[in-house]
C-alpha cells in the first residue's frame, strides 16, 4: 500500500541525507518535493499545506539533536509530522459498556461496508473473545440481508434475520434485543449505502442511531476514492456523531491520500484498515507504524505481532529443532512455509514491512516468486508422493515429467521448484542457527535503512 507515495517520498529525502548541515534553501527545495508528492497522492491541499508549514517551522526553528545528521533530523521532522497528522497512536473501539454493545455502520454503497462488518466481526472474537451479533437494516440492495447472513456464518458470528419487508429502525431495535437475550457481548449494525449522500439516506440513518443509542458509530469508506473520502466522512459526521472511520481496499491504494487527509479534515481517528479480501484482513490503525512504512522504514512490530499470531508456534518449534539437528528442509516444510507466507498477505506484504524492502519489493518479488507462483509451488508439491516430498534429490526425468502431469503445470516449473528449494534449505539452516524466524524479525525491529541509522535516537 500507499507504493507511490513511498517511492516519492524515500526519493526526495534521500536527495537531502547527502548535505552536512540544513539550510532555508535545501529545507525548500525538499519540502517543495515533499508538498508535490502528497498532492499527487490525493491528498486534500489544504491538510499539505498545513503539513508542509509545520514541518519548516520546526526544521528552522529547533536545534538539531547531537546524536543525528542534519538529513536524520528532516526525516524525523516528516515521520513524526505524518504520526501526528494521522492521530498519533491508536484509537481501540470503545466496548466498555452494559452489553450489549452497540456498533453502528454508515457508508456509500461500493465501499465494503458488509464484508467489513463480517471482518469487525470475527477480529472482536478472535482477538477480544467477544461473542457478536450481526444485524442488516438494509432492506434495499438486493441480496444484501443475505450477503451479511453468509460472511456471517463464515466467521461464526450470530446473524439476526431480517427482511426487505420490514422497516430499518425496528430491525436495528429488535437486533439489540435478541443480542441482550442471546448474551452477546457487541451486536454490529449494518445500514443501507447509496451512490451518494442524499436527505433520504441521512434521515434514515439518524433515525436509526437515535433508536438504538450505540457507543460506536464507525464510517466505512473505500480509501482508493482517495480526497473523496474525506469529504464524504466529513458530509456524514454533519450528520451523524461518527466516532470513527475504517479505511477499505487498503492493500489496493498505491496513493494514500484518504489515510492522510481524514483525520485532518473529520477529526476523527482511522480506527482500522481492510488490508485484503480475506475475512480476517482486518487490521487496527496505528499512525506511527503507517508512518514509518509510507517513508520506506517498514513496520516490523507489526510483522512480528502477525507472525505470533497466525504462524503455529508448536510446528515452528519443532521445526527449527528439525533443522538445528541436521534433519533438513524438506518439500513438506517448504510448503508448510509458503502457506504461512501466503496466511500474512504474501510476499510483498511481509517484504513491505521489513525497513529499506519497500521500494526494493517490486524487484524482489520477481525475484523470489510471486504470490500466482507460490501458489503453483503448493500445487506441485501435493502432486508429489510422500517419499518425494521427502527426498527430493530423487525427483528427476519420469518423476519430474509426471509431477508436471499431475499438478497441470510444466516440467521446467518443476524443476524451478526443486532450485528454489535448494536455495531455500540453505538459507533456513543459517534462520534457524539464530533462534527462528520469529527471533530474525524482533532483531530486526528499530533498525532503519542505510543512511538512516540513529534516525530514533
Amino acid at each position: 500500500m500507499f507504493e507511490n507515495l513511498t517511492e516519492r517520498l524515500s526519493k526526495t529525502l534521500r536527495h537531502i541525507t547527502g548535505s552536512a548541515k540544513l539550510t532555508e534553501n535545501n529545507i525548500s527545495d525538499t519540502l517543495k518535493e515533499v508538498r508535490n508528492a502528497l498532492l499527487d497522492a490525493d491528498v486534500a491541499l489544504a491538510v499539505v499545506t498545513t503539513f508542509v508549514e509545520q514541518i519548516k517551522i520546526k526544521a528552522l526553528g529547533q536545534e538539531v539533536a547531537a546524536q543525528l545528521t542534519p538529513a536524520q533530523f528532516l526525516v524525523k521532522l516528516v515521520n513524526d509530522e505524518l504520526t501526528q497528522l494521522m492521530g498519533t497512536t491508536n484509537s481501540e473501539l470503545v466496548l466498555k459498556g452494559q452489553a450489549p454493545v452497540v456498533v453502528l455502520m454508515a457508508g456509500l454503497q461500493g465501499s465494503g461496508k458488509t464484508t467489513t462488518v463480517a471482518k469487525l466481526a470475527k477480529h472482536l472474537q478472535d482477538r477480544q473473545q467477544k461473542r457478536v451479533m450481526v444485524a442488516s437494516c438494509d432492506v434495499y440492495r438486493p441480496a444484501a440481508i443475505n450477503q451479511l447472513a453468509a460472511v456471517a456464518a463464515q466467521v461464526g458470528a450470530v446473524f439476526f434475520p431480517s427482511t426487505p419487508e420490514d422497516k430499518p429502525v425496528n430491525i436495528a431495535q429488535s437486533a439489540v434485543a435478541a443480542a441482550l437475550r442471546q448474551n452477546c457481548d457487541v451486536v454490529i449494525i449494518d445500514t443501507a449505502g447509496r451512490l451518494h449522500i442524499d436527505a433520504e439516506m441521512m434521515a434514515e440513518i439518524k433515525a436509526i442511531h437515535a433508536a438504538i443509542k450505540p457507543l460506536e458509530t464507525l464510517f466505512v469508506v473505500d480509501s482508493m476514492t482517495g480526497q473523496d473520502a474525506a469529504n464524504s466522512a466529513q458530509a456524514f459526521n454533519a450528520a451523524l456523531p461518527l466516532t470513527g472511520v475504517i479505511l477499505t481496499k487498503i492493500d489496493g491504494d498505491a496513493r494514500g491520500g484518504a489515510a492522510l487527509s481524514i483525520r485532518h479534515i473529520t477529526g476523527k481517528p482511522i480506527k482500522f484498515l481492510g488490508v485484503g479480501e480475506k475475512l480476517d484482513a482486518l487490521e487496527p490503525f496505528y499512525p506511527d507504524r503507517i508512518a514509518s512504512q509510507i517513508l520506506g522504514m517498514g513496520d516490523v512490530l507489526s510483522l512480528i505481532e502477525e507472525l505470533e499470531r497466525k504462524i503455529d508456534k508448536d510446528k515452528a518449534e519443532k521445526f527449527a529443532k528439525k533443522v538445528a539437528r541436521g534433519k533438513g528442509f524438506d518439500l513438506d516444510d517448504l510448503r508448510e512455509q509458503l502457506q504461512q507466507v501466503a496466511s500474512m498477505g504474501g510476499i510483498a506484504s511481509v517484504m513491505g514491512k521489513l525497513p529499506g524492502m519497500a521500494a526494493m519489493s517490486k524487484g524482489l518479488t520477481g525475484k523470489l516468486g510471486h504470490d500466482k507462483q507460490m501458489s503453483q509451488s503448493v500445487v506441485i508439491i501435493n502432486s508429489m508422493t510422500k517419499k518425494e516430498r521427502k527426498h527430493p534429490l530423487i525427483i528427476k526425468g519420469g518423476r519430474v515429467k509426471r509431477i508436471a502431469q499431475g499438478s497441470g503445470t510444466k516440467a521446467q516449473d518443476v524443476t524451478r521448484l526443486l532450485k528454489q528449494h535448494e536455495q531455500m534449505q540453505r538459507m533456513m539452516k543459517k534462520v534457524n542457527s539464530k533462534g527462528g524466524m520469529l527471533q530474525m524479525m524482533k532483531s530486526l525491529e528499530g533498525r532503519l535503512p542505510p543512511g538512516m541509522s540513529g534516525f530514533m535516537g
